[in-house]
């Protein structure tokens, strides 16, 4: 029986009481600290002070608890998917799950794996699927189905794109001016060499551009095209 279904454990006179729910945010908590790579049951139940062998009447495995961890985070994104016009709901859900990845970055890894089935998620789904279906460029579900997998696959990129490079700054201490510093004078070789002119425009005349800014711009593009596809 799927871990959605499964009842929980009766409660029993022990000296800490358990849950799903409080197995769950301890498995998050340690997760946003030290990643996905180094949970274990060992640690959680450390963390709650029991006994490993008492979590597995609550979850059975590793994939149960990643599964449950997800759905937690997607019960925040839900929150956001209450909206009347059915862009607003897309612009809500994806700006709130891009919100969720930079928090719980873990997450970003989990994306675009195997399907999320859990309450929150399927309702995170439904929502932005009934929305896309309300959007003037799609006319049956062959063209929602390309819709939502057009919105997907860019939200799934830019996020994580986006966490990857924030890890890998925080890990090799790389910040844009000692990256600049390193190896701005190679790159400027480079440049003038006169072979890179598309390059050196971007590098020499284009901003600096805002993560979160740039991210609505590109998802606003997407459903731009999305609405935007002429009859046929």
């Amino acid at each position: 029986m799927p871990v959605w279904e499964r009842p929980e454990p009766q409660p029993r006179a022990a000296p800490v009481p358990l849950s799903r729910a409080k197995i769950v945010a301890t498995a998050i908590h340690l997760a946003d600290d030290q990643g996905l790579d180094v949970l274990s049951v060992r640690k959680i139940a450390k963390e709650l002070g029991v006994g490993p062998m008492r979590l597995y009447d609550y979850v059975t495995s590793r994939s149960e608890l990643l599964d449950l961890m997800v759905d937690a985070v997607y019960a925040q994104i839900a929150e956001a998917a209450q909206h009347a016009e059915w862009r607003a709901t897309v612009l809500a859900v994806v700006h709130r799950t891009r919100t969720a990845a930079l928090d719980h970055e873990w997450f970003a890894d989990l994306l675009g794996g195997r399907p999320h089935l859990g309450p929150h998620a399927l309702a995170v789904g439904e929502a932005t699927a009934a929305a896309l279906d309300q959007a003037p460029g799609v006319r049956d579900v062959d063209e929602l189905q390309r819709a939502l997998g057009a919105l997907n696959s860019f939200m799934i990129g830019a996020i994580r794109r986006e966490v990857t490079e924030r890890r890998t700054a925080r890990s090799t201490g790389t910040e844009l001016a000692a990256w600049q510093t390193s190896l701005g004078p190679y790159l400027t070789r480079m440049l003038k060499t006169g072979r890179y002119p598309t390059v050196a425009r971007l590098v020499i005349d284009g901003a600096h551009l805002d993560a979160e800014e740039t991210f609505h711009h590109n998802l606003t593009t997407i459903l731009d095209g999305i609405t935007g596809r002429p009859a046929r």
